[in-house]
């Protein structure tokens, strides 16, 4: 893991938040420039390669953190040992759970990965001196009960095809810039962990990618490389 201190300009906002995609996310976006200047002195920038793990399940978390580059997966292990991704987080979500010191989950780099980790301590006191910021992790929360909401709806109801499609247009609206009408990406998990978090077997995964290709509805490159060249016939398949 490597590991940066964030610069501080003299006046104004950190020079490493200006360009940040997380300048504007849930948490920095609700800072005043102090606030900001004060964070950016306590906070550093790591490099995490695929496969480590951000955050262990039932650890006790000194930190937050925001998501800068790459994709992480949210896990739950059951006390056999068996797992289950419960979900994905893309730049510039935020990692943590304020106020709450033991994760729930686990938190693990799907692809090499850089985040902007901050003392936890630093951001409760914030959040407390803070309306604004209260209320932007209050909305952020709606929103992910909303999505859970929505995802429980794609398991339960969707067809295999449906729930394929499903994921692959919501790494397509989050982990790359994409133009108007298209997309490419890298895919973030394997066919088996496609098929873990859809509720599938890997033979119907791979199945349904064969029949999203041969419709031309995606291309697939090197086996992880998709190439969307149409995202609203894409969308449709998952309405």
């Amino acid at each position: 893991m490597d590991v940066a201190r964030s610069e501080v300009s003299e006046v104004g906002i950190p020079v490493a938040c200006r360009s940040c995609q997380a300048r504007h996310g849930v948490v920095c976006g609700a800072l005043s420039s102090n606030q900001l200047k004060e964070l950016g002195r306590h906070s550093l920038r790591r490099k995490v390669d695929a496969g480590c793990e951000i955050i262990a399940q039932g650890s006790e978390s000194s930190f937050y953190s925001n998501i800068m580059r790459g994709v992480v997966k949210l896990c739950k292990v059951m006390p056999d040992g068996r797992q289950q991704i419960v979900g994905l987080q893309f730049a510039p979500d935020f990692v943590g759970r304020p106020f709450v010191r033991e994760s729930t989950l686990s938190a693990e780099a799907a692809t090499d990965a850089e985040i902007c980790v901050f003392p936890r301590n630093l951001l409760d006191r914030m959040i407390s001196e803070t309306p604004e910021l209260q209320r932007s992790l209050h909305d952020q929360a709606l929103k992910e009960l909303d999505a859970a909401r929505e995802w429980m709806l794609t398991l339960g109801r969707r067809t295999a095809e449906e729930k394929v499609a499903s994921l692959l247009y919501l790494i397509a609206t989050h982990a790359e810039p994409q133009t108007a009408t298209s997309a490419a990406f890298d895919l973030p998990l394997s066919r088996a962990e496609i098929a873990d978090f859809l509720g599938l077997t890997i033979e119907t995964v791979s199945r349904q990618m064969t029949r999203l290709r041969k419709r031309g509805i995606i291309l697939i490159e090197n086996s992880r490389h998709i190439v969307v060249p149409d995202m609203d016939e894409l969308e449709r398949i998952t309405a």
